[in-house]
Parts: C-alpha cells; structure tokens; sequence
C-alpha cells in the first residue's frame, strides 16, 4: 500500500506501486477533475501540485511519491476563491476547459514558487499545451492571480459553482441566459 496526503486526507492506495498517479487519482479516489490528455507527461492536463511542484500525473508511480503531499484541482478551492481560478474566470481564459484544471495547478505552484513571475517566466514555465490557443490571456491572468495573491489587486468573485444560471448572469453580464444551443421541443 502506498500513503499519501490528498487534498488535505491521509489515502492509502492499495494499488501496485507502479500504477501512474493519475489513476490512482481519478479511478480509485473518484478526482476526475485531473485530466487524461496524451499519458506521455507533454500536454498538461493531467498536472498537480505533489509537494509543492508541478506534476505531469500521469508520469508519477505513486510509490516512487510515498508519503508525499498532492493536491488537486479540486483541492485548490472548491469554492473558486483561489486568486489563479478567480483570475482565470475574469480574464474568460477557459474555452473548451480540458486543459484548464491542469493550467490552473501548474500556475498555483509557480505562484507559490514565484510571487511576481515576469511574462518570460510564465511562458518557460507553463508548458501546458491548449488547443484552444488561450495563450495570450494565459499570461494575462497568471500576472493578475500573483498580483491578487500579494494583495496588490482584487477580482471580482466569480459565482459559485451550482448557481442559478440567471444569477450568474446578473453577477457576470458576459454571462446571459438563453444563448446557448436550443434544445428541441
């Protein structure tokens, strides 16, 4: 059995050392916000914080991390308030949101690492691959979630997850209800 701390809870994985981090993750502690994206460690979406660092999950045997401290997307902050997801939500980085949960972990610890991270910084460290090419206000918004975290600027909280569509829309007008594709009758 390999122990570790995940999202604050001591688990006790009773899998082969080998298995991936990941898997571990998402099959046997039900985390399905950390994401499967290429199994090579090149994409991203599959990265967390294990003590502190970005890490590309899916290349991780947990027995080679025993003992070690992982949070996840969704122990980052369930409720949204973590300057990066608050900052990522202002500045509308997520489009189709695959890669996003790994983006926001990889960005967290280079904050954590790095209060003040210069654009050259951002772009050699985050090496998380999007499609969507969010890139320019991936930058963006990394500089703004380091600005909220020293305590320089303050972003507007985002709705909750679970809010009613119509309240979000009131709290964030780029948000309006009745856009989106018609369901048939």
């Amino acid at each position: 059995m390999t122990s570790l701390t995940v999202n604050n809870q001591p688990v006790r994985y009773r899998l082969p050392p080998d298995t991936p981090l990941l898997w571990a993750l998402r099959d046997a502690s039900n985390l399905t916000g950390t994401k499967y994206g290429c199994g090579t460690g090149d994409c991203g979406a599959c990265t967390v914080d294990v003590d502190g660092r970005a890490v590309r999950s899916c290349q991780v045997p947990i027995g080679r991390i025993e003992g070690s401290v992982v949070t996840t997307i969704e122990g980052l902050s369930r409720d949204r308030s973590h300057p990066v997801q608050q900052a990522f939500l202002a500045a509308n980085v997520g489009q189709c949101g695959y890669c996003i949960p790994g983006m926001v972990m990889a960005a967290a610890t280079l904050i954590q690492r790095n209060p003040d991270p210069s654009e050259e910084v951002i772009r050699s460290s985050i090496t998380n691959i999007c499609r969507c090419g969010i890139y320019p206000r991936l930058v963006e918004a990394i500089q703004r979630a380091a600005r909220a975290a020293r305590g320089e600027e303050t972003i507007p909280a985002a709705p909750l997850p679970g809010t009613d569509p119509a309240d979000a829309a009131r709290a964030v007008p780029a948000l309006v209800p009745g856009q989106g594709p018609r369901e048939e009758p």
